[in-house]
């Protein structure tokens, strides 16, 4: 389940039946460690972009609906899950990049005006009535079924025609050739056939050991590959979330208090479940389809069972589960019927609806009305919620304060001491290495190498607590000595050796006289796969690096075997069995699409870079004490 929603996340959409389209691209995560933010105003905001704030409502809400949509698809997932995907930070980023664009349209003069956002509107098929607008007053009561603010609609229209109007400009000088897109074609449909015998290094077993002596004289031979990175360490003091908790008391009129200030987050919106018969019709057998219709709702209403109807009649997708639209798939159905749906009451069937090419029939299967959980129900939730803000609040007020004397003092230990904290040391650290226990995320040593010689932090937040820092020391990059680089000469000449030991094995034995590669592997203690369509660049099992594989894959003549070919495992064969070729021809006539496609992919990655370049010049930081505190509290209510 991890795998498929991992490939599916970045295409979830928050759960409304009219979506507002914002641009989403690939996602990059760049925290920064603001901690609070400080200022009383300033107390709800995770993000500060510009003159916007994304506020810990926004987010809450955001998140929420992210969640509902996973849970319709994925009813078994679980937090462990999301925190695995790394779904809150992304829903984070994606409104981080939003505002970002939209900081930008501003900062160009750019607006939404009147016209153009009654065209947005007029654009929805949900607001039309036989292609033309219902009127304001229809439109208004649409919206206000779907509990969805006129004002806060439309304001969300205009940000939507001012991220198009922003994207067309930044994205206008990106432009693609038609041989890159010929090879990106024939990337994405070229399939190969292929078989594979794989020879694992990891099963060969060496006589001995190498001697010392003749990993040294590797070590000489190769000595330009051991390079030893730049490594820092520094002293750094730091404060256990959870140890802080103990100290800590939250009182009943803290909760309650709680609980009435943020009611919009223990909301469960009003629910309808729907059913529907759908009938298709040609013009020709038009009335006898609207007649069986009316014959239909007749046996409904006398008490035929609906599902059982709608298995034995109805000609969509989901007359096999009953007609079974559930709580949300039927919010993709026409304007027409979901403004029928919305008028009926649980447990009503509507009349035969004309769709213009088939009829319907909706029943209300079940109407959930909107519910405030009790503050018995989730007290526990806004316990703990309020345990972690006041614990990280707590350890951010210390390590300020401890910050400004360090900062003064220049010494860290010093400053420590007297405010009765111990220090510890970090040891040497590549950028990016994790602190076990402490840093998992590698935020503090990326925090060093932020740090000029003997500079201290600020506080530092990770998901374990909060850190302070000094950098003591900076061990520049330098070829590597053979003490330094012994373990890893030693792996490296014991795979090389082993690699050697397998060439001459696949040389010697008759692979390619066989017929039946998955016995001969048996027999002969080697690997057998099998890809039935593989493309260029596709995940193929024991083979970490393909290009060697793409290289054969489409240049073997069918059924003939390759020479034996390295790879980081050790060694392997190919046969190419069938291939699936595209020409020319193929492509022109889809060549227009094509293009169109892969320049919205060129206009993607401009946009990453151009984002991520944004992002770092205007030094937005996260609010990292109130971000976790809001996810932790919604992934605390899933399988409630």
């Amino acid at each position: 389940m991890l795998k498929t929603m991992r490939k599916n996340v970045k295409s979830l959409a928050p759960v409304l039946w009219i979506v507002i389209a914002t641009f989403v691209i690939a996602i990059f995560a760049v925290w920064g460690g603001a901690g609070r933010l400080g200022e009383a105003r300033q107390a709800n905001v995770i993000v500060q972009v510009g003159q916007k704030a994304i506020t810990s409502e926004d987010y809450f809400q955001v998140l929420r609906q992210r969640i509902e949509a996973l849970k319709k698809d994925y009813p078994d997932f679980n937090p462990m899950t999301l925190r695995q995907l790394n779904l809150p930070q992304q829903i984070l980023e994606q409104m981080v990049q939003q505002y970002l664009l939209l900081h930008i349209a501003r900062e160009m003069g750019l607006k939404a005006s009147d016209r153009e956002l009654q065209e947005k509107i007029i654009s929805f098929p949900v607001f039309q009535r036989e292609g033309k607008f219902v009127g304001f007053d229809e439109y208004k009561k649409i919206l206000d079924w779907n509990h969805i603010p006129l004002q806060k609609f439309e304001d969300s229209l205009r940000e939507e025609i001012l991220l198009t109007k922003v994207m067309q400009l930044l994205t206008a000088g990106v432009a693609v050739t038609e041989d890159e897109v010929w090879e990106n074609y024939k990337q994405q449909n070229e399939t190969a056939k292929i078989e594979y015998l794989v020879a694992s290094a990891e099963k060969v077993q060496l006589p001995a050991n190498p001697e010392e002596s003749e990993t040294l004289n590797y070590f000489e031979n190769h000595k330009s590959r051991y390079q030893v990175p730049e490594r820092r360490e520094g002293k750094y003091v730091f404060l256990k979330t959870e140890d802080l908790k103990k100290e800590i008391k939250i009182s009943d009129s803290e909760i309650e208090k709680y609980y009435k200030e943020n009611s919009n987050q223990f909301k469960e919106p009003a629910k309808t479940k729907v059913s529907r018969i759908y009938l298709t019709y040609t013009p020709a057998d038009k009335q006898q389809v609207l007649e069986q219709a009316k014959a239909l709702k007749d046996r409904l209403l006398a008490g035929e069972d609906f599902a059982q109807t709608a298995i034995k009649y109805s000609q969509d997708d989901k007359a096999k589960s009953g007609g079974d639209w559930g709580y949300y798939d039927w919010q993709s159905l026409s304007s027409q019927e979901i403004q029928t749906i919305n008028k009926l009451e649980a447990g009503q069937v509507s009349d035969p609806l004309d769709l213009g090419n088939a009829v319907s029939i909706l029943k209300a299967t079940e109407k959930m009305p909107e519910i405030v959980k009790s503050l018995t129900e989730v007290k526990p939730i806004i316990q703990n919620s309020l345990l972690e803000e006041k614990a990280r609040n707590k350890a951010s007020d210390r390590m300020e304060k401890l910050s400004k004397i360090a900062q003064k003092t220049k010494n860290l230990e010093q400053a420590a001491k007297r405010e009765g904290l111990p220090v510890q040391d970090t040891g040497l650290l590549k950028n990016g290495d994790p602190l076990p226990g402490v840093d998992s995320a590698g935020s503090l040593s990326q925090t060093l190498f932020e740090l000029k010689e003997k500079e201290v932090s600020s506080p530092v937040f990770t998901y374990e607590g909060v850190a302070l820092l000094q950098l003591t020391r900076i061990d520049p990059a330098h070829q590597a000595s053979f003490e330094e680089a012994k373990k890893e000469v030693l792996e490296d000449l014991i795979k090389e050796k082993k690699k050697s030991l397998l060439r001459d094995k696949l040389s010697s034995l008759k692979y390619a006289q066989s017929a039946n590669w998955e016995d001969f592997a048996k027999n002969n203690n080697l690997e057998y796969k099998r890809a039935e369509a593989h493309k260029r660049g596709q995940y193929l099992s024991l083979i970490t690096d393909t290009a060697e594989v793409d290289r054969l894959a489409f240049s073997l003549p069918l059924n003939q075997t390759s020479e034996p070919f390295e790879i980081s495992e050790g060694f392997a064969v190919i046969r190419v069995l069938e291939r699936k070729e595209v020409s020319r021809e193929d492509f022109a006539k889809v060549k227009s699409e094509e293009m169109q496609n892969f320049l919205n992919q060129a206009r993607e990655m401009f946009m990453f870079s151009y984002l991520q370049k944004v992002r770092q010049e205007m030094k937005i930081k996260v609010n990292y004490n109130l971000f976790t505190r809001i996810t932790d509290e919604v992934l605390g209510r899933i399988g409630e």
